[in-house]
């Protein structure tokens, strides 16, 4: 027994197991089917059997939606890492330096200025996989130099937000990201520049109740969850039971808060369209400048 226990039985062992990767397969959120990441990737990680889009990283979506995939990333301006000295089950900072180390990112969100159709644009993303995306100030501070960088060259804004919300280690100097946000979309508006606001799974928290429902266009990936709180807190506070699909995008279309449910694969030819439609300011000073010829020769 001994022989073929400790002899013959490794051996056929050896000769049956594969070594298979451990990230090489994933499952679907949605249909729990498994599916092999490469193939997954290639779908721009939208399930084939379901349709359910799954969460893409942060660079993912610039390579996605700038032509060719080529972009330039800015360097964003250096905040306080933790202005309150918080501390819960771990230090503020602590999680911090994780979330960099696992997400390759230094903060929640990636600002990046390319072309898309040809024409210049400003792309703001949330990465969800640095703390869920929440909103610090160093987040409010990254939205603002967007804003600055797309006045500065005259191109729109466009902005993938997905957030769990507010940043709790950061208390009220989080909280005032809110109003500080909305500042950067009226130097927008004031300097007459298109601001679209595409929405991904999930936008919650301050991040909806500010500038992500402030957007000149409001366009939503599938099945998208987009709330300030979550059904299950809503459902306890009211004590009513909430309409099927509620606080998805599509119920949101349905109701006037967005203005385009769009595919993934769908997304870069629409911004294209829309970038083409809305223009720069050009068009409109040539506008203005052949009325005020009409209004001079009506005059004469």
């Amino acid at each position: 027994m001994s022989w073929l226990t400790e002899y013959v039985r490794p051996k056929l062992r050896s000769l049956l197991q594969r070594d298979i990767p451990d990230n090489l397969w994933t499952n679907c959120e949605s249909c729990s089917q498994m599916l092999l990441i490469r193939d997954l990737e290639r779908n721009l990680k939208i399930c084939p059997h379901c349709g359910h889009h799954m969460r893409a990283l942060g660079h993912e979506r610039l390579a996605w939606t700038f032509d060719d995939g080529q972009y330039t990333t800015i360097e964003l301006p250096k905040m306080p890492t933790d202005p309150l000295g918080f501390r819960d089950s771990k230090r503020y900072t602590d999680r911090l330096k994780a979330a960099r180390t696992k997400s390759e990112l230094d903060e929640a969100m990636l600002v990046a200025h390319g072309t898309i159709g040809g024409n210049p644009a400003v792309i703001a993303v949330m990465a969800f996989e640095f703390l869920a995306g929440t909103m610090g100030a160093a987040l409010g501070e990254a939205f603002l130099a967007a804003c600055q960088l797309a006045v500065l060259q005259k191109a729109p804004l466009i902005i993938f937000t997905a957030s769990g919300g507010a940043r709790m280690q950061e208390g009220i100097v989080s909280l005032m990201q809110m109003p500080r946000t909305t500042i950067g979309v009226q130097m927008l508006r004031e300097a007459k520049l298109p601001y679209i606001v595409v929405f991904t799974n999930p936008t919650t928290g301050g991040v909806s109740a500010s500038f992500a429902m402030l957007g000149d266009i409001h366009i939503a990936e599938p099945n998208a969850l987009i709330a300030f709180a979550g059904p299950r807190v809503i459902r306890d506070t009211v004590r009513e039971e909430l309409p099927e699909g509620f606080q998805r995008s599509e119920y949101l279309r349905e109701h006037g808060m967005v203005d385009i449910v769009a595919k993934r694969a769908e997304l870069p030819d629409l911004l294209k369209r829309l970038i083409s439609l809305l223009g720069s300011n050009k068009p409109q000073e040539n506008d203005n400048a052949s009325e005020t010829g009409q209004k001079e020769k009506f005059q004469k």
